[in-house]
């Protein structure tokens, strides 16, 4: 195939449900780990289409999901600060922090300004050289080489009133904390092929042998998907576990070598918090030491203590597969994308944004909840 309208066709979608059908025998639970996959699914009714015991959980593939609440809080502080301009990229800034979000801060009048790239903060940077300027460095090793040539842009430019607040995390290390959570019932993964096109297959290849699973790196649209889930609920049938890469159109084993050798420039593997989650040991990308100019954390030398996330939310279980977002007491409720209790609800990412805006119905919910 070679144009993206042919990953829509409902003949195939409707080749690989037929398939599926024929090949599943028990029940499986297969966990699609990007935000992506998870919205692709739900828009286009996939999960109501796939045999009952081929249950699909979604996992903690959201980055703005897991940006923790005192990095929203920094961010926030940072942005009413004088002097001081706090570029994002738009889905973070309706994300709720302790006291308010982003977007509420830029109602107040803190200097708030929405950006398609971290380039366009250097530049704006470059022109307001009175300012400080801060990019919200948020996103899994897809955004990592962009924010990294960022830094290296105002480094060459001797540019040193730009700086980012780096919320990088990585994705492997959050499949490992998934599969050794007690409570998993996982058997098989699609992994994210945006990430993979940057940093290739290698890193899944340990996963695959240590838990004895299956994982197949897919695309978004509804073919990949369903060919993904083919290919994983194939190699469970068999009784296998291999890494198999379905989005080949897209992501070579070796990934993209000059992004990372960017992004190895400036990032150096760190323990990061997960919202929801917890800290998991070297899932995160944080700034060398000697590139501390560019370090926000460190030049504003930020000092905020912990706030408690809410009681209600449930993000965390629902970000680790052990729950459906329609299986939370408040969703659709007080909670809802514009009185939102976690971020699931108001990233375009989030799992449980892609259950509200697209489980339109009574009965389309309840299809949703039993696979």
């Amino acid at each position: 195939m070679k144009y993206i309208t042919e990953y829509r066709n409902p003949e195939w979608v409707e080749k690989y449900i037929h398939k599926l059908n024929q090949i599943t025998t028990q029940t499986w639970t297969i966990m699609e780990v990007c935000g992506g996959q998870t919205h692709s699914l739900v828009k286009n009714g996939l999960l109501s289409m796939l045999p009952q015991k081929v249950q699909m959980v979604h996992g903690p593939g959201c980055p703005v999901c897991v940006t923790p609440l005192h990095l929203i809080d920094k961010a926030v502080y940072l942005a009413q600060q004088p002097n001081v301009i706090l570029c994002s990229f738009g889905d973070m800034l309706r994300v709720p922090g302790s006291q308010k979000s982003l977007l509420e801060a830029k109602a107040q009048g803190a200097e708030v300004r929405i950006l398609y790239s971290p380039l366009e903060a250097v530049q704006l940077a470059k022109e307001n050289p009175q300012k400080e300027v801060v990019f919200f460095a948020v996103g899994f090793e897809t955004t990592a080489p962009a924010n990294a040539l960022s830094v290296l842009h105002a480094q060459r430019q001797g540019i040193t009133n730009y700086s980012i607040l780096a919320s990088h995390v990585l994705v492997p290390p959050a499949m490992e904390a998934v599969m050794q959570d007690e409570t998993a019932t996982i058997q098989g993964f699609l992994a994210a092929g945006h990430v993979c096109t940057i940093m290739g297959l290698s890193e899944y290849e340990p996963i695959v042998q240590r838990y004895q699973i299956p994982i197949v790196v897919t695309g978004f649209e509804p073919v990949d998907l369903l060919e993904g889930i083919y290919k994983v609920v194939q190699q469970l049938e068999q009784g296998k576990a291999h890494l198999e890469n379905q989005y080949s159109r897209v992501v070579k084993p070796e990934g993209n070598p000059e992004a990372r050798k960017i992004m190895a420039q400036v990032f150096e593997i760190c323990d990061r918090e997960w919202r929801g989650i917890g800290t998991i040991p070297k899932s995160g990308y944080a700034l060398r030491p000697e590139l501390a100019l560019y370090d926000a954390d460190q030049k504003f030398e930020i000092t905020l203590e912990k706030a408690q996330e809410s009681s209600e939310c449930i993000a965390g279980q629902v970000l680790k597969g052990i729950k459906k977002p329609h299986q939370c007491s408040q969703f659709g409720k007080k909670c809802t994308p514009i009185t939102p209790l976690g971020a699931p609800m108001v990233s375009s990412e989030g799992a449980c944004a892609a259950y509200y805006h697209f489980a339109q119905t009574k009965e389309e919910t309840e299809s949703i909840i039993t696979q």
